[in-house]
């Protein structure tokens, strides 16, 4: 049976029997209100990202993985936003083998797949990163940073050097140095619309953001977040790229930290302070 028939099969016996479609529907309800009022809120800090104003260019389908969540945008084949948090990393823990391939996120209907960057002159740029997902929360949780939905077209020099770098800089610096770490990473695009040569679908971005929200034992909030260009030089300082956060929600157009007392957010959204950091 094809899946035409079968979805076909579920309707009609739905509609013959109204106590299951009544079922069906309580079940529906509850699993939504689930995903919409309490699973969401344990894989953010202070807020699930939401659009300064709604328009085509922000809006989202949000994704739950195991060890990320992702706000997907269709019309620009992109994760607009990514949340993840890192904790310490175990000691002596080997890394887990990189998985072979990308896969297509059924939840994006199939649209973008690892063969749309073919010969695209654009790396599959990771969100979710894989090395510290894979240390922290294990394979399954790995294999999902393979998803599509959480790739982004990168140049080569950006996504194997300076992303790479502030990647692994993220896990072995930052992390250890607060009880939690909060991660919020995306692309940034401007006015001018340039997609793949490869696929319609995809957009490129022009510069990539990180936002970091470092919880200390103490309960003590710091920040830091970053603008990356696509054209950033392999040893270019990190330094030369922070920005503050209050700049990353004005060209993302996404409200991050909001559900923190204002006069709090304020100040953490306006500051650009690296010295808790390096």
């Amino acid at each position: 049976m094809n899946r035409s028939h079968f979805i076909a099969s579920i309707i009609s016996f739905l509609i013959k029997n109204p106590k299951a479609f009544l079922l069906a529907l309580l079940l529906g309800g509850l699993s939504y209100s689930y995903e919409f009022f309490i699973a969401r809120d344990t894989m953010v800090f202070q807020g699930v990202p939401k659009a300064i104003e709604s328009s085509l260019e922000t809006y989202t389908r949000i994704f739950r993985n195991r060890a990320y969540m992702v706000g997907y945008s269709d019309l620009r084949g992109n994760p607009l936003w990514v949340v993840y948090k890192l904790t310490p990393p175990f000691q002596n823990v080997s890394p887990l083998k990189r998985p072979d391939s990308f896969n297509a996120d059924w939840r994006n209907m199939g649209l973008i797949t690892s063969s749309d960057y073919v010969n695209s002159g654009y790396d599959r740029g990771h969100m979710a990163p894989n090395h510290a997902i894979a240390l922290l929360y294990g394979k399954e949780a790995q294999e999902e940073t393979f998803l599509m939905t959480n790739i982004t077209p990168q140049k080569p020099m950006l996504n194997q050097k300076l992303w790479q770098h502030l990647e692994a800089i993220e896990l072995e610096s930052f992390a250890p140095k607060f009880k939690e770490l909060w991660v919020y990473t995306g692309p940034l695009f401007d006015f001018k619309t340039t997609h793949l040569k490869s696929s319609r679908f995809i957009e490129i971005p022009d510069a990539f953001y990180k936002i970091y929200v470092g919880i200390e034992q103490s309960g003590e909030i710091k920040t830091l977040s970053f603008i990356i260009p696509q054209n950033a030089k392999g040893n270019d300082r990190l330094e030369k790229y922070l920005v503050s956060i209050d700049e990353v929600e004005r060209r993302s157009g996404f409200d991050f930290l909001y559900e923190l007392d204002d006069k709090i957010e304020n100040v953490l959204e306006k500051k650009i302070d690296q010295s808790s950091w390096f």
